[in-house]
C-alpha cells in the first residue's frame, strides 16, 4: 500500500497529464479474482477495500481518476451498509453515537464527491488517493 502510495504520488507531482490513453473493460475472470482478493485483504487487515481498489483500477486503466472513485464509492456504501448489518446481527444494543457518525460519513461523502467531481483537478485526486494510502499504509505497518 505504501509502495501504491508512492507511484500515485509520482504521478500527481508530474508536469504532464497522467490519464490514460485508453481506459481498458476488464475480463470478467479477472476483475473476480481481483475483487475475491481484495476482499480477503482487506477482510484480514481490518482495512477498507477501496483503498486497494482504486489504485487498481487506476494502475490497470481500467477507468480514470474520477471512474475510479466514483466506483470506489459506491463500493465503499455498500460495503459499510453490509459491515453494519453483520455488526447489527451481533451487537446487543446500537451504540447511541452511531446516528452522528452515520450523518457526518453522509455529510462528508456528499462534500467530498461535489468538490471532487467538480472542482479538483486529477492532480489534486491523485495527490489525495496518495495520502489515504499512506496513511493506510502506515496504519498496518504500525
Amino acid at each position: 500500500m505504501i509502495l501504491s502510495a508512492l507511484q500515485m504520488a509520482r504521478t500527481a507531482f508530474r508536469g504532464r497529464s497522467s490519464a490514460p490513453d485508453a481506459i481498458y473493460t476488464p475480463p470478467f475472470g479477472a476483475a473476480q479474482a481481483t475483487g475475491a482478493v481484495i476482499g480477503f485483504v482487506s477482510g484480514t487487515t481490518g482495512t477498507g477495500g477501496g483503498v486497494f481498489l482504486s489504485p487498481i483500477i487506476i494502475s490497470m486503466k481500467w477507468g480514470a481518476v474520477r471512474q475510479s472513485a466514483a466506483t470506489t464509492a459506491v463500493y465503499n456504501l455498500m460495503n459499510s451498509g453490509a459491515a453494519l448489518l453483520g455488526a447489527y446481527a451481533a451487537w446487543d444494543q446500537i451504540p447511541a453515537n452511531l446516528p452522528i457518525w452515520l450523518m457526518a460519513v453522509a455529510v462528508g461523502g456528499i462534500v467530498g464527491a461535489y468538490v471532487g467531481s467538480r472542482y479538483l483537478p486529477e492532480r489534486w485526486l491523485r495527490a489525495i488517493l496518495a495520502l489515504s494510502l499512506l496513511a493506510s499504509g502506515m496504519k498496518l505497518v504500525l
